[in-house]
């Protein structure tokens, strides 16, 4: 395995980690009565203030953020804009349906991202990596607890966190064409005179401060402006992890790992977050392991070794699968 393969794989384990935290963090603050809303305008409001002040510290991200060309920096504002779609449905979601039948119907976007890019980015080379996301996927179902808690829920939660996923896939596909991924390459490969090849830290700053300003906006026009006065000293500690952790440390290491080992790929390995979830649920909040759950993480983990296992399919030409034949057309 190649350093910078390697590097990407570590980077998305980091943002794998980072996600699931947020989970227990989001669990911390509805407990001290604020609303998705409240929680999702602070958790990016502390997020783009950590990824604006990285991008300033450094001489070399400043030079490269006055070098962005206009249509990237208004791309990746827009891609900020979409995230908040995806975090907006889900976290909307779990107050409707059980968070445990969410973390499952999340993780179909490992399915749609691996579709999309076998039209927009580097494909899953082979059977071995799709064999491997089937794994995985089981693997997800049997440590989020089951199914069985899928009766009776209302639709309207269900559709929620269906959008979720799909708007989720977009948005990694779309980050990583921004990065200069193709067909063809990642976008660790992208020529460093093409106008892709800029520093993941400052477009990762850009989304951020794009999904700050919608989600205050929305919470502002519903009358529950980010005013700091109203939040309880004890929700300080919750917000500043998810702003921190599940989200400058999430955000940018997923787009940076991505960069680096291909959309599809890095949805894959992401597939691990519910193993962090549980994992952190037993040691933060004291919720004990079933069995099923931990049989459910060790599928999980095989599956992301399978995967890695395999080779690696960019660099050149594709052959066609039946499938791209059939999306692409004559």
């Amino acid at each position: 395995m190649d350093r910078q393969r390697a590097l990407g794989i570590g980077l998305v384990l980091i943002a794998g980690m980072g996600f699931a935290s947020g989970s227990i963090f989001a669990t911390l603050t509805y407990a001290q009565g604020l609303g998705w809303l409240t929680l999702m305008a602070w958790r990016f409001l502390i997020g783009a203030a950590a990824a604006s002040i990285w991008v300033l510290l450094s001489s070399r991200r400043r030079a490269a953020l006055r070098h962005l060309p206009r249509r990237q920096i208004g791309e990746a504002l827009a891609l900020g804009a979409l995230y908040t779609g995806n975090a907006g449905t889900y976290y909307a979601g779990i107050e409707i349906i059980p968070a445990a039948l969410a973390g499952v119907l999340v993780y179909l976007y490992p399915i749609f991202v691996a579709l999309l890019s076998l039209r927009f980015a580097t494909r899953l080379a082979g059977r071995r990596p799709w064999f491997a996301l089937a794994l995985a996927l089981v693997g997800v179902v049997l440590a989020l607890g089951g199914l069985d808690v899928a009766a009776g829920v209302p639709w309207d939660g269900l559709g929620l966190i269906l959008a979720s996923a799909a708007i989720f896939a977009v948005w990694i596909v779309l980050s990583a064409r921004l990065s200069g991924e193709r067909r063809d390459r990642l976008g660790s490969e992208a020529p460093a005179d093409s106008a892709p090849a800029h520093d993941s830290a400052v477009t990762t700053a850009l989304m951020m401060v794009a999904s700050a300003v919608v989600f205050s906006a929305i919470a502002t026009a519903t009358g529950t402006p980010p005013d700091p006065r109203s939040i309880p000293a004890a929700a300080w500690p919750s917000l500043l992890g998810i702003g921190l952790i599940a989200s400058f440390l999430a955000i940018g290491a997923l787009y940076a790992g991505a960069k680096r080992i291909g959309a599809a790929q890095a949805a894959l390995i992401s597939t691990t977050e519910p193993v962090f979830i549980v994992l952190l649920a037993f040691l933060l909040l004291d919720q004990r392991l079933a069995v099923i759950q931990l049989l459910g993480a060790g599928l999980i983990l095989v599956g992301v070794i399978v995967a890695q296992t395999g080779p690696r399919s960019v660099g050149g030409p594709q052959p066609a699968t039946p499938f791209e034949a059939e999306i692409e057309g004559p």
